[in-house]
């Protein structure tokens, strides 16, 4: 039997690195675990910066938004967009093939009208599609197909626990709905993009509104 817990059950699998953590000692308050937030090691000094410049997660030292104890190290913004472009051509080809299959192709029409109405059913079925591909994978383990394959998952900010359906369903309508009907490339490279300069989660805009983050797994 899947050791993976049921969909939106809100607890992490029993293979990721939020529960590689001792168990949390009594009155710790850490929602990762038993672990200071920085390991073994003390806190750092209240003035200065250990980190030269940067916090191990891109804040500074008192950043007041430094990640939670025990949180695994985040996911590289690079390899991110990486997952995202897998995930795109796969669901892309099948959209392609279920659009060709019942004449929806944008592509395939001869007059204004018959263009509008087909473009739209086109977007409807990406929408559809990338939304409930997103939603399913996430609430299930908190990997597409792409994450897993390069070693990492959304989580949910505050326990670190995969992402209730009602999360997942936001982050991913924030993703897909602006991609399907208006913006395509453009809105999925802001929003994912925004990872590469948010301090200190490295969140894309569909996570800030799921409140998640993607860690790696490996």
């Amino acid at each position: 039997m899947s050791s993976e817990p049921p969909p939106g059950s809100g607890q992490p699998p029993e293979d990721d690195p939020f529960r590689k953590q001792p168990p949390p000692s009594e009155g710790s308050g850490s929602p990762y675990g038993g672990q200071p937030p920085y390991g073994n090691q003390p806190p750092p000094p209240q003035s200065g910066d250990p980190y030269g410049g940067g916090g191990p997660y891109g804040g500074g030292a008192g950043y007041p938004g430094d990640p939670p104890a025990g949180m695994p190290p985040l996911a590289d913004s690079g390899g991110r967009t990486l997952a995202r472009i897998i995930d795109l051509i796969l669901v892309g080809v099948v959209v392609w093939l279920l659009t060709l299959a019942f004449n929806v192709n944008e592509y395939d029409v001869t007059g204004n009208k018959v263009e509008y109405s087909k473009s739209l059913g086109q977007a409807l079925v990406a929408a559809v599609l990338y939304i409930a591909y997103d939603t399913v994978m996430i609430t299930k383990s908190g990997q597409t197909l792409g994450k897993k394959w390069l070693g990492m998952r959304v989580a949910n900010l505050e326990n670190g626990a995969t992402p209730s359906v009602q999360s997942a369903l936001i982050r991913s309508a924030v993703l897909w709905i602006p991609f399907a009907f208006c913006c395509a490339c453009i809105w999925t490279a802001i929003s994912g993009g925004w990872s590469y300069f948010d301090k200190p989660y490295k969140q894309g805009l569909h996570d800030k509104a799921a409140k998640t983050v993607v860690v790696s797994t490996t």
